[in-house]
């Protein structure tokens, strides 16, 4: 399995982002997406996940058991604000991710399913089940959030900043959680500031340029 965008440009607000972003993500390895603020890493993972229409450019998931089916409907997107419902339990909010997001198996991906209540026991937050989800401090809504990747097996994971409000025990799980779904055979696309201790890495920097395309370039760690 591998993720392929060719000549990919965004356009955002009347204006392009970036344009003639190529690359490819082989699977168990993680692309790591850095640059400056306001170069396009939040539009990027927007439009893998299906949220923004890429202007110009193909995407493709090759090798994918179900080729019919977009990109976006192999991926869950873990991005800067939280996909619950404040007015619903913690429980409640991923019985409903589970019954709303089909699964997506993939030749050579593997992954274990967790039950809602399992998710939430193994990131630390199982004592918040009965409790709705606005009386949820930031970091228990963030692993809250998190829990719908454990969920709902899908290939692709989509992450925006993804240790931001966690604390060190959580973010040391967090990285296990990714380590282990690339040693499942699944891809981690993830836009960040920090450094991430991941096994297989890949590097894609975009930057501020005076035209409206961003310069990128992809280099793979020893």
């Amino acid at each position: 399995m591998k993720l392929l965008a060719d000549n990919l440009a965004v356009d955002r607000g009347g204006r392009r982002v970036f344009a003639g972003l190529t690359f490819s993500v082989s699977a168990g390895t993680a692309l790591i997406v850095t640059g400056p603020n306001g170069v396009g890493k939040s539009s990027l993972l927007r439009t893998l996940a299906g949220l923004v229409a890429p202007a110009e450019g193909d995407l493709n998931l090759e090798g994918a058991s179900q080729p019919d089916m977009a990109v976006h409907e192999h991926a869950h997107y873990f991005g800067h604000q939280d996909a619950l419902k404040p007015a619903l339990t913690a429980l409640e909010n991923l019985t409903f991710w589970q019954s709303f997001s089909a699964p997506a198996p993939s030749p050579g991906f593997k992954s274990a399913v967790m039950k809602p209540v399992q998710a939430l026991e193994f990131l630390g937050i199982g004592h918040t089940a009965r409790l709705p989800a606005a009386y949820l401090s930031a970091g228990q809504r963030r692993r809250l959030s998190l829990a719908r990747l454990l969920i709902t097996p899908r290939p692709l994971w989509l992450m925006d900043e993804p240790t931001s409000a966690l604390d060190t025990a959580s973010e040391a799980r967090l990285l296990d959680l990714m380590n282990n779904h690339l040693s499942g055979g699944g891809i981690i696309i993830a836009a960040t500031h920090s450094p991430l201790n991941l096994s297989t890495i890949v590097r894609l920097h975009l930057e501020t340029a005076p035209e409206p395309m961003a310069p990128l370039s992809q280099e793979r760690d020893a």
